[in-house]
């Protein structure tokens, strides 16, 4: 069960360990939709999420780190967090990347896959290049709190 904790968790810091982007759409201009909106809203980061988890089930890479993973839940999970970190009306309660990941001994290959099967999600979605340029800008300094060796 730990396991499935971990490893849900971990895509969770992938998916979008936007924690910094939430505070973004408080600072934005009242003219300007949050990241949250430009991105479609609720409906639209459920298709993104629902199209994610199916390539990292798929993606030999890393796939094994979610064998055992409740998938609704985390799907669910990943849904709040992105629409939290976006500026939407969510709430994401899961503990912080640092915490959920440590002695999982991810590596930098990992991370990697994992984000080229967002961008693949992000892609199929034709998400425009602004707002994927920055949720994927996120990504970036998390790679400290999760990356072991």
């Amino acid at each position: 069960m730990r396991q499935s904790y971990r490893a849900a968790s971990w895509v969770l810091m992938g998916v979008m360990g936007l924690a910094g982007l939430a505070g973004c759409a408080e600072t934005q201009m009242a003219s300007k939709p949050s990241l949250y909106q430009r991105l479609g809203g609720k409906e639209a980061i459920t298709a993104v999420v629902d199209t994610f988890v199916a390539k990292v089930a798929a993606d030999n890479r890393i796939n094994k780190f979610f064998a055992s993973t409740d998938i609704p839940n985390l799907k669910m999970h990943l849904v709040n967090q992105v629409c939290e970190a976006t500026g939407g009306p969510c709430k994401y309660t899961g503990r912080t990347m640092k915490a959920t990941h440590a002695g999982m001994g991810l590596t930098n290959a990992d991370f990697d896959a994992l984000v080229q099967d967002l961008v693949g999600a992000l892609d199929s979605h034709r998400v425009p290049k602004a707002e994927k340029d920055e949720l994927l800008a996120a990504l970036g300094p998390m790679r400290s709190d999760i990356v072991e060796r």
